[in-house]
This record gives structure tokens, C-alpha cells and sequence, in this order.
């Protein structure tokens, strides 16, 4: 199956679509169902250089979700079966940020609200992120991979 050559403008934000593309990268090859596939028909699927998809390819390897074989012949398939690997699992291998960013300033320690403001975010950004992992930690690969039957 011939999929269209990959985009060079697709913006690949490091932490905002990691989650996205790895989980693509996953749902590609439960769906193969144990038959390798090159990063070259991966990057077609995404819309993406095959270069970032071996980038992905080799992080999801180092967490245990894929393992690969090099050479002409080569490719990637899934190191486990869909149903053990919990999607909150691959948002923690891929994860680089808080999930609503981190302040970049550091606010007046006179003000009120400056010298507090940090860590409020922090113990916010740390509350919800824990609601984001609790609603992932309940679905499965096989589970998301099944929307697509």
C-alpha cells in the first residue's frame, strides 16, 4: 500500500505532538499486527520526515514499546501486544514539559500575586496533569486502535 511522500512543513512541536505522532507510530503497527513496517511508509501515514519518525521509533524502542530490524528487509513492529501497553505509559515516555507549559519570567517578589504565582501554576499544572494521566492510565493501545475498525 503506497502512501503520499511526506510534507516538510508539518510542524513537529516536540512536547505538543510527541504524544501524537508516537501514538500514530503505535496504532500503524498494531494494525500490522506483527509485520514490519519502514519508517519511510510511517512518515507517509503522519505527513512527516522519515528522519523524525526514526527519532520517535528509537525513543518508543528504548521505553519497550517497539523493536526494530535494521537493514533492507528491516522495519519496526510492536515489542508487546496492544492490550499491555497503557497509553498513559507512552505519554510519560514521550513527555519533555508540564502539560500547560512552564513560566519563563520570574514575576516581581514585592507583588502579591508575583511572589506566589510559580507556585500556584505548579501545584495547578501538577493537579491536572494527574487528571490526564489518570483518564490515560484506563486505555489501552488496543483500545484507541479499535476506533479505527
Amino acid at each position: 500500500m503506497a502512501l503520499p511522500l511526506y510534507c516538510n512543513n508539518y510542524n513537529y512541536s516536540m512536547n505538543n505532538s510527541r504524544f501524537a505522532i508516537s501514538l500514530h507510530i503505535l496504532t500503524l503497527l498494531e494494525k500490522a499486527k506483527g509485520e514490519l513496517m519502514s519508517s519511510d511508509y510511517i512518515a507517509g501515514s503522519i505527513n512527516i520526515n522519515p528522519v523524525l519518525v526514526r527519532k520517535e521509533l528509537s525513543n518508543l524502542r528504548n521505553h519497550g514499546f517497539v523493536e526494530s530490524k535494521e537493514g533492507k528487509n528491516g522495519g519496526s513492529s510492536l515489542a508487546k501486544s496492544a492490550d499491555n501497553i497503557c497509553l498513559d505509559e507512552v505519554y510519560s515516555a514521550v513527555k519533555q514539559n508540564n502539560l500547560l507549559g512552564v513560566s519563563k519570567n520570574t514575576p516581581n517578589p514585592q507583588c502579591p500575586v508575583g511572589k506566589q504565582i510559580n507556585k500556584h501554576l505548579d501545584n495547578l499544572y501538577e493537579s491536572t496533569e494527574k487528571v490526564l494521566l489518570k483518564e490515560l492510565s484506563g486505555k489501552t493501545l488496543a483500545d484507541f486502535s479499535r476506533a479505527f475498525d
